[in-house]
């Protein structure tokens, strides 16, 4: 077996070596850079990425090289452009050690019969710091901080007159993923009322074989039921902007929304009235819109808003730790032919 690896200056390649030498410790192991300046620039090129598709930034002439006779090929964020799959003659497995799939043309690997893999590395990091936001926007603890600081001890807030505790709120995930189902069981965990989800792709039955403690509720119910909403949504261009107008007008008044997965889910200038408006409680936001976000958005502005510069995944482990996870990930589907990490499973069955 031949495994190529790309590895960056945030998953080095000795990390993916070690990754590819668990899948099999016999196999002939290539690595090759993807080369970046810095943090900083490999961050643009990310964001380059996420936004514009795995065209958007030059792949290593190595890497098309090397790919020709590999079987399987291993990468963090280095883009894989159908050009690449159709490099690889004879790959049989694709993996990346992100949940996010915007670098690579999942629909090239399919046509080409190719599973794509990846793994959530920073679920319970996220799913933690998504808890604490519901505190953080409910409880006001950021801007009674914020007022603290500038030397006002602040008693009044936007949401004085309907403050309670989590014992008495109904929490609803929206997308009952690997991050969704761990905010479900720590909202139940930490004594929310109840705990409703929506998801097109998850059943009543799936949730109660997987002992979660959620009663699963079509989209409208949830978003005029739930107390505190959080969003654990993928941003494809079914979902883009999907939570606008419509679902926010279905909010009480005195419901908060809580989006860590990605800004574009949300349609901005419908959340901005409902803020402004007073229509929604509050929310609280670790993602934007534009990244890093400008001193002038109007989010910024609002009083009822929590926000936080896209820090729900870090954590000092979730990187390192990362490559092997998708190597264990790798493994149970070639023991069982079953993953809900093989992002095109569906598609490879049909």
């Amino acid at each position: 077996m031949k495994i190529v690896v790309i590895g960056d200056i945030v998953v080095p390649c000795d990390l993916l070596v070690e990754a590819a030498k668990s899948l099999d410790a016999d196999a002939e192991v290539v690595a090759v850079e993807w080369p970046n300046a810095s943090r900083q620039e490999f961050q643009h090129r990310a964001q380059n990425l996420e936004k514009n598709g795995p065209t958007a930034e030059k792949v290593p002439d190595e890497a098309y090289a090397q790919v020709a006779d590999a079987d399987v090929l291993l990468t963090h964020f280095c883009p894989v452009p159908a050009d690449l799959v159709e490099a690889g003659g004879q790959l049989k497995l694709i993996g990346t050690c992100r949940g996010g799939m915007e670098h690579i043309d999942v629909a090239a690997a399919t046509a080409r019969n190719i599973p794509v893999i990846h793994c959530i590395r920073n679920a319970e990091a996220t799913s933690d710091y998504a808890i604490g936001l519901m505190f953080a926007e409910a409880r006001n603890i950021a801007r009674g901080f914020a007022a603290l600081k500038q030397g006002e001890w602040r008693k009044d807030y936007a949401n004085s007159g309907y403050t309670t505790s989590m014992c008495e709120m109904t929490l609803g995930v929206v997308g009952l993923g690997n991050i969704g189902k761990l905010v479900a069981k720590k909202g139940a965990g930490v004594g929310m009322k109840e705990v409703i989800a929506y998801d097109p792709f998850v059943s009543q039955e799936q949730v109660d074989e997987q002992g979660l403690p959620v009663r699963m509720v079509d989209e409208e119910t949830l978003f005029s039921s739930a107390d505190v909403i959080s969003l654990h949504m993928r941003l494809t261009p079914e979902t883009k902007g999907c939570i606008g107008e419509r679902l926010l007008g279905h909010m009480k008044p005195t419901a908060y929304l809580i989006n860590t997965s990605r800004a574009g889910v949300v349609d901005k200038d419908a959340l901005v009235k409902a803020l402004t408006d007073r229509t929604i409680g509050g929310c609280a936001l670790d993602v934007f819109w534009e990244e890093p976000v400008s001193a002038d958005d109007p989010i910024l502005a609002l009083d009822n808003v929590t926000v936080s510069p896209h820090n729900a995944g870090n954590v000092v482990d979730a990187l390192p730790k990362s490559p092997l996870l998708l190597a264990r990930k790798i493994k149970e589907y070639w023991e069982t032919g079953k993953s809900d990490m093989v992002v095109n499973l569906k598609a490879l069955a049909s």
